[in-house]
């Protein structure tokens, strides 16, 4: 069975906030949300605006592109 967009990006960002190897807690801090909401991207129960995905890549030092799934 695919996987869903939102499956996708879920687990794109939980790959990205492990590798970064950086707490929940310092990454909602710096995109400013609490910690439960980046668990809820994490899991793939919500999915952050436009605005705080560019917060969070910035913050993680990754590409949209990565967590998107976006292949050129």
């Amino acid at each position: 069975m695919e996987k869903s967009l939102s499956q996708i990006i879920s687990e794109n960002i939980r790959r990205e906030i492990e590798q970064s190897g950086k707490s929940k807690s310092e990454i909602a801090r710096a995109i400013g949300v609490s910690n439960s909401t980046v668990t809820q991207y994490c899991t793939g129960r919500a999915q952050p605006t436009l605005a705080t995905l560019s917060r969070l890549c910035v913050f993680l030092d990754c590409s949209a592109d990565d967590i998107l799934n976006i292949k050129l």
